[in-house]
């Protein structure tokens, strides 16, 4: 037999949590499921969340999920593979979706919330994928302050990275920026300047790889042979979101210089009428607090949209 549910929400990190509590507490049957990929997961600890600055994203997660089956919420280990609109749940024309989880299992949804996130994309650079989360790092305002004042390196995926060496600079004043496969010609004199106004090094020369020693990194090597000694390196994964089930509705989305994300308005409803999306799902910074914000925007939303809908049924009975 097919389930019924009020709300699906498709992805249990932060984003997905949120809005599963929000959910829960208005007393609307609501199914997380979980293919337990968080983005942050590499990542010892999280910061700047007011209150869980510096927890584990596991423990967090982990009391995610207590609390929202404090409020009957099911969450299901799972991946969901296909969303097909239409179900009939309450009679209402168009209404409702039919969710295919990979183990088998088939639900339907009058609402569903999108929070699938995204992957983050490594350069191809020996030890960088064996070190991301600890001393290989993305943003500045997730470490910054924990490797503070070390010597930094930036890894240039594109003169976009100037900017995040630019950044980076408020932590260290000892910062290198490889321009790894990036021509510094490419460099606007712009750049060149701001760079040299903050005290960065530039160094051309493709990155061949890391140094470790003692399980922890301490140079970035060049393909000729030379070796810089840094303790950390920034760099910029390539996003990629996780848009095939948004985009399998007919969710628009729009192009932005991270990947393409889908068209929503403020409360994360997309193109899609009943498809709400939240987190790392609508944009690439969408930081542990941003996706939770997101999660409440779209689930307190919803519950106004249930009401509405069944007030109008009602009516027309």
């Amino acid at each position: 037999m097919t389930e019924n549910y009020a709300v699906v929400v498709i992805g249990g990190g932060a984003a997905g949590l949120s809005a599963a509590l929000v959910l829960g507490r208005a007393r609307h049957s609501t199914l997380v499921v979980d293919a337990g990929e968080p983005r942050n997961a590499p990542a010892a600890h999280m910061q700047g969340y007011l209150t869980r600055d510096g927890m584990p994203p596991a423990e967090f997660l982990a009391l995610g999920r207590e609390e929202i089956a404090r409020y009957g919420v099911e969450l299901v280990r799972d991946r969901v593979v296909e969303v097909t609109r239409g179900g009939g749940l309450t009679g209402v024309p168009g209404e409702g979706f039919t969710v295919v989880l990979a183990g088998g299992r088939t639900v339907r949804a009058r609402r569903l919330v999108v929070a699938t996130g995204l992957k983050d994309e490594l350069p191809e650079v020996a030890g960088v994928a064996e070190r991301f989360g600890r001393d290989v790092l993305h943003c500045p305002f997730c470490h910054g302050w924990e490797v503070r004042d070390q010597p930094f390196g930036v890894l240039a995926s594109s003169p976009a990275s100037v900017h995040q060496a630019l950044m980076v600079s408020q932590w260290s004043k000892d910062v290198r920026l490889f321009l790894h496969t990036v021509a510094e010609a490419e460099l606007s004199d712009e750049d060149l300047r701001r760079l040299a106004t903050a005290g960065v090094e530039v160094v051309p020369g493709e990155v061949a790889g890391l140094v470790v020693e003692d399980d922890r990194l301490t140079g970035v090597r060049l393909a000729d042979g030379t070796t810089h000694a840094r303790s950390v390196l920034f760099l910029a994964p390539r996003a990629v979101p996780q848009t095939g089930l948004l985009e399998g509705l007919g969710a628009e989305l729009h192009e932005t210089p991270f990947g393409a994300y889908p068209v929503v308005d403020a409360t994360g409803l997309t193109t899609v009428p009943g498809v709400w999306a939240a987190g790392n799902a609508i944009g690439f910074a969408e930081q542990v607090v941003h996706a939770a914000s997101g999660g409440y925007r779209a689930a307190s939303a919803i519950v106004g949209d249930l009401l509405m809908s069944d007030l109008d049924a009602a009516a027309q009975v």
